[in-house]
């Protein structure tokens, strides 16, 4: 049976052109990644905003491209009609126009972009390696015993490096390994001077090092052979290669990597001025500590010496010697009194002896005193002598210095009432009573005008 109703029309989704530009510009933005694109550079235009606008051509077609400011302010190079290039862009859409553009991100002369293809490619590979693992980078020695630096002995990176070193810390010797940096078979002589300075082991640090330059004339720094030779070598290497905006692969294969060849020797050497402050600062705690333990030791050997000297064994002899002499002297007194007593016990003895013998005692005290007659008169004789004769000196010293001899030259002495002697007329006073002694008798007189002749 048929259905005789009449069919719905299919509806249609009409879009407006803004709606069909706007879908088609995030097709094409997110169908599409960032990509690298090579061709022509014409007609272009730097208008005020700072923006970039111009066309990219090959033989075959052409597109629109846009770069806006913030992206222009990274590229090294001036952009200018016919000029080959390589752009990173991503492909986007005009809605205003419906013009089909590239959104560049960066661009680069189309020779130096061969060479960032080939840069990003090793770097990939040997990264994947492992190569430039965090963990297989050495640390620098904190004072080399020798530095070696891998350069051009002619360029402007050698004076630098050079004076840097000299400047910051001239002990240290150095050892340069003369290669070209730049040109054919430069990549060779660099990674053969890396062999050599590992195998000699002449230096503990090695620097490896030119001036800056384009991503060209840098190259032989990013050639695999190079950054092999840097992991192989048993020496730490930093790499000091161009500028600071520069990066090589020698950077990322270095155990450091120093923003300029003058950084590298910076980073190789101390300043001697910290050194010298912190060493000074050192010296000052170690003489403080070897002052606090020389006291400490001092007072230590003056306790031990106190102690040795009471266990010393002269001052056992001492003390011993004196205990002998302690016992001398009891033994002398014993000895003495022992003495005393028998010569005591003699004498009654003798005193008994005389009693029963008395002309031999009288005898004996006959000699005796006749022997010592002589000799008492002889002393006697000898003492009066020698007292008349200190007798007569006393008596002329007394002489000499007695006032009455002073008095005998016509002089008088004279005294207050009180006895005190008058020596100077400052001390008395007109009508006072005085007394006046001279050499034959005093007398009694009143004072009257004082004339003091040293006014």
């Amino acid at each position: 049976m048929s259905d005789d109703r009449p069919q719905a029309k299919p509806s249609r989704e009409i879009y407006t052109v803004s709606r069909l530009n706007r879908e088609a510009k995030l097709l094409l933005e997110t169908a599409l990644p960032p990509l690298w694109v090579e061709g022509e550079i014409s007609n272009f235009a730097k208008p005020a905003s700072g923006h970039w606008y111009f066309t990219l051509k090959d033989s075959g077609a052409q597109v629109r491209c846009t770069m806006w400011k913030q992206a222009t302010m990274r590229v090294r190079v001036t952009p200018r009609d016919g000029m080959q290039v390589l752009l990173r862009i991503r492909v986007s859409l005009y809605e205003l126009r419906g013009e089909y553009q590239l959104q560049v991100e960066q661009l680069e002369e189309a020779g130096e972009g061969a060479l960032r293809r080939r840069f990003d490619e090793l770097k990939t590979t040997l990264a994947a390696e492992g190569l430039f693992d965090k963990n297989l980078k050495r640390a620098l020695p904190t004072l080399p015993k020798c530095i070696g630096i891998i350069t051009s002995p002619t360029g402007a990176a050698i004076r630098d490096i050079l004076h840097i070193l000299k400047r910051r810390f001239p002990a240290v010797p150095v050892i340069i390994y003369p290669v070209p940096v730049q040109g054919t078979g430069a990549s060779t002589h660099i990674a053969n001077a890396l062999a050599s300075a590992s195998r000699r082991r002449d230096a503990d640090v090695l620097i490896i090092a030119r001036g800056g330059g384009s991503l060209e004339d840098l190259w032989s720094f990013n050639e695999e052979s190079v950054a092999r030779a840097i992991r192989d070598c048993a020496i730490p290497v930093v790499s000091g290669v161009g500028h600071e905006i520069d990066f090589t692969i020698a950077d990322l294969a270095a155990d450091v990597r120093a923003p300029t060849p003058s950084g590298a020797a910076e980073l190789v050497v101390p300043d001697r001025a910290e050194w010298l402050r912190a060493l000074l600062a050192v010296k000052q705690t170690l003489q403080r500590a070897i002052s606090q333990r020389l006291l400490t030791h001092d007072q230590r050997l003056h306790w031990l010496m106190g102690r040795l000297q009471r266990v010393h064994p002269t001052a056992q002899l001492r003390a011993r010697g004196q205990h002998l002499d302690e016992i001398e002297a009891s033994l002398n007194t014993l000895i003495a009194r022992h003495l005393s007593e028998r010569r005591q016990r003699l004498h009654w003895l003798a005193h008994r002896l005389g009693q029963v013998h008395p002309r031999h005692t009288l005898r004996a005290h006959r000699q005796s005193l006749n022997a010592l007659k002589p000799r008492l008169l002889r002393t006697m004789q000898s003492r009066f002598s020698m007292d008349r004769s200190r007798l007569g000196a006393a008596a002329r010293t007394l002489q000499a210095v007695s006032p009455l001899a002073t008095l005998d030259r016509g002089y008088a002495i004279v005294q207050k009432p009180n006895g005190h002697i008058i020596r100077e007329v400052s001390g008395l006073i007109a009508g006072e009573m005085v007394r006046v002694r001279t050499a034959n008798g005093a007398f009694s007189a009143t004072v009257g005008d004082i004339d003091d002749t040293r006014g």
